[in-house]
């Protein structure tokens, strides 16, 4: 935790909810995944988008298939982390009526897709993005429902706005995290007084209701004490490998309120890495598994697992890319030369930033 969180939350006290959080870190197990700095003693995956319906719900919802077997050859590593925590880009439902006038509907079977994220050491899901109403509210309630059962943390829809602005709590090893979850599409879906939704907001720290909406979850969250505060943000248009000049100062405004770590998705590829302030900020995280065309231009089938190192005090310090390949609806570790193709287009989105990064093996690593 940074200087002025701690003064932030000597100053706010701790609340009721600080108390069970503290308590609630679960013992670290033992790894042996090698490269990782030994600084750190906690790990958390951040991944983007799942898109878990269509084809990958005909195909693993079958009772002959394993639902693990989405994540490969890279489960591994997924299961070598403290957590992982990624952006859900699906209802999980077999119930609901479509929402009018959407050229995507993306849905999934609780039954097989809450043990298929269970298997990738899912933790945390954030739920603000363009596809939580796609079956309406029914659907939204089953999403929400289903992690709860399970014990996934999630964040950004919910029943009423006060559930949709809370903070998710959740245990990595050692550590304790919060995280809060926002979309700026679409505003149909944003939740109402009278009917669930999602945490839909302008992304422009100059709006009003952004700015209260935004601050007012980022200070509930501290007040919970994490080790680490996430603000996972589906912001920004589709198939773009940087971020505007308004989306990359709202993901700084988000660290300037308090966040430790923004976890952007939403582009469909990976973007930059940016060390701002005591922050760390993906802009990016791409997507971790789904059945989308590729864009030959974009290789959007192609992206990383962020994994984020936290020393004893909760501070991060280093940041570790590791290559995977979406193919034929599972994720899988990628190949030498697609590695070798993502650390040069990696190496190349961050230079805006001023980002560099040492290679290790086929990953790339950033200390902090």
């Amino acid at each position: 935790m940074t200087p002025t969180r701690r003064r932030f939350v000597s100053t706010a006290g701790l609340t009721a909810g600080a108390t069970a959080l503290a308590g609630c870190a679960l013992p670290r197990s033992d790894r042996t995944e090698p490269g990782r700095s030994d600084r750190a003693t906690t790990w958390i995956g951040f991944a983007g988008d799942a898109m878990l319906g269509r084809n990958l719900d005909d195909r693993y919802g079958s009772p002959a298939v394993d639902p693990a077997a989405v994540w490969s050859d890279l489960r591994p590593r997924l299961e070598s982390l403290d957590a992982v925590c990624c952006n859900l880009e699906c209802c999980l439902s077999t119930r609901g009526e479509r929402f009018p006038d959407r050229a995507y509907y993306f849905r999934a079977d609780p039954a097989w897709a809450v043990p298929a994220l269970d298997a990738g050491n899912v933790r945390c899901t954030a739920l603000a993005n363009n596809h939580l109403l796609d079956f309406g509210p029914v659907a939204l309630r089953d999403t929400v429902a289903a992690l709860d059962d399970a014990g996934i943390a999630n964040a950004g829809a919910g029943e009423t706005p006060a559930a949709v602005y809370e903070p998710a709590t959740f245990a990595a090893g050692d550590a304790t995290a919060a995280a809060v979850s926002f979309a700026d599409h679409y505003a149909e879906y944003g939740v109402r007084e009278d009917r669930p939704g999602t945490a839909y907001v302008e992304s422009d720290p100059a709006n009003e209701r952004t700015r209260r909406i935004v601050r007012e979850a980022i200070e509930r969250a501290l007040t919970l004490d994490p080790d680490l505060l996430v603000a996972s943000v589906h912001l920004g248009p589709n198939w773009v490998v940087y971020p505007d000049d308004d989306l990359a100062a709202f993901h700084r405004w988000l660290i300037e309120l308090g966040a430790d770590l923004v976890h952007g998705h939403s582009a469909h590829v990976v973007q930059g890495v940016e060390r701002y302030r005591d922050g760390l900020i993906l802009h990016d995280t791409g997507d971790i598994v789904d059945d989308y065309v590729i864009k030959d231009d974009l290789r959007n089938d192609r992206t990383f697992l962020f994994e984020v190192g936290l020393a004893e005090d909760g501070a991060p310090v280093e940041c570790r890319l590791v290559p995977a390949v979406i193919e034929d609806e599972t994720v899988r570790r990628a190949a030498s030369g697609e590695a070798a193709w993502l650390r040069e287009t990696m190496r190349e989105r961050s230079a805006p930033f001023g980002t560099t990064y040492e290679r290790d093996g086929e990953h790339l690593v950033l200390a902090l």
